[in-house]
């Protein structure tokens, strides 16, 4: 089967190339190389550069990328910007990349008659669910909307439920729960998934999207400021620099490690029933961002002080943890990564990685605050 990844140079792209090397798939590889993600100058890691074809592209170039798609039976499409916060002012930015990149794929797999491609893969995202689900002691399951300045401002992190307005107690997210993105990210990626979907439909072609939780591992982008804590973080560590926390550092996140993402994505290739679906992928647990700030500080020394600010950013969301129940029943996916060891690997590989300073960061902080979406707690 002859596989197409558009953003395959990029993190997750890699990693998957990798998987479908060892199952000896044939890989292409279309990337535009942005240098938000990529060091200038980047080029494919020397264990696959040989072994893949690569196009140098944008998926936001009808012409090019259909050109790249001719002669593919199937396609993983992670190509994206993916800054939840950036999302809310780069509008037009996301816009082109995330929805008209994709619907330049969704008019080849239509219009052109030579089209083979019988499977997609889209990466779709948590981010689509906002604050999802949760459980309300008077109402049972509910689905908060995001949270108000009012609440965050005054240290009130947790969600309310929206019925009675009293805090609520996180639940596994399922893939039926309610669709609520609290960012212009979370919105285009629910844009993609449904795209993607409605198209496999009509042509009676397998489609997936797999909703990723938070991906990990090494590999992932060091000097984007837009996404990755545990960049952020262990940059921030290697330095000595101090590492300010957001809230009140309970928030926690579904952590889950690359080589599982990749093997789940690939799995959904083996797929031949003409159905389409959407599929959570995560680790299923819950993990408090100040307990990854004190261990990735810790393996680097203890070099920096960690420290929880109370500031915030409106559109952030407090938790998430994914229920990967229908991905054991549909993939057979169980995570072999738990974070100990996953956040040992990623470590291992940053430190030998060039250490950046953190002037990137604090310019994406007042990119936020000149828009008003990032507060000091006062």
């Amino acid at each position: 089967m002859r596989v197409l990844i558009t953003g395959g140079a990029g993190f997750i792209g890699l990693h998957t190339a990798r998987e479908l090397l060892s199952r000896d798939f044939e890989v292409t590889l279309f990337d535009n190389l942005s240098p938000q993600i990529h060091v200038a100058g980047t080029q494919l890691p020397s264990d696959i550069k040989n072994r893949v074809h690569f196009i140098h592209g944008d998926v936001t170039n009808a012409n090019t990328f259909h050109a790249a798609l001719l002669e593919q039976d199937a396609v993983i499409h992670l190509a994206a910007e993916t800054g939840t916060g950036q999302s809310m002012y780069e509008i037009d930015k996301y816009t082109g990349v995330n929805i008209t990149g994709t619907s330049n794929l969704m008019d080849f797999i239509v219009n052109n008659a030579e089209s083979r491609i019988k499977n997609i893969v889209v990466a779709s995202s948590r981010a689509i669910y906002g604050e999802g689900k949760y459980d309300c002691q008077e109402h049972g399951v509910v689905y908060p909307t995001s949270r108000t300045y009012e609440d965050l401002n005054a240290g009130n992190f947790e969600p309310r439920c929206p019925d009675c307005d009293a805090f609520v107690t996180l639940l596994p997210t399922t893939e039926n729960s309610a669709i609520s993105p609290s960012s212009f990210y979370g919105l285009t990626k629910r844009v993609q998934e449904d795209m993607t979907l409605l198209f496999a439909r009509s042509k009676g072609i397998t489609a997936t999207a797999l909703r990723y939780q938070n991906v990990y591992g090494p590999g992932q982008s060091l000097i984007n400021p837009y996404t990755g804590i545990l960049a952020i973080f262990s940059n921030l560590a290697k330095t000595g620099s101090t590492i300010k926390i957001f809230e009140d550092g309970a928030e926690s996140r579904d952590f889950v490690f690359v080589k599982d993402v990749a093997r789940a994505t690939v799995d959904c290739l083996l797929l031949s029933d003409n159905k389409q679906r959407s599929i959570n992928i995560g680790s299923g647990v819950a993990t408090s961002v100040i307990s990854v700030a004190e261990g990735i500080n810790k393996y680097f020394g203890s070099r920096s002080q960690v420290q929880v600010s109370g500031a915030f950013r409106l559109g952030d969301i407090r938790h998430n943890v994914a229920d990967l129940t229908l991905s054991k029943k549909e993939l057979n996916f169980t995570p072999l990564w738990n974070f100990e060891a996953g956040i040992t690997e990623f470590l291992d590989w940053a430190f030998t990685k060039e250490t950046y300073d953190d002037s990137a960061f604090i310019r994406s902080v007042e990119e936020l605050k000149s828009r008003g979406m990032y507060h000091d707690q006062k």
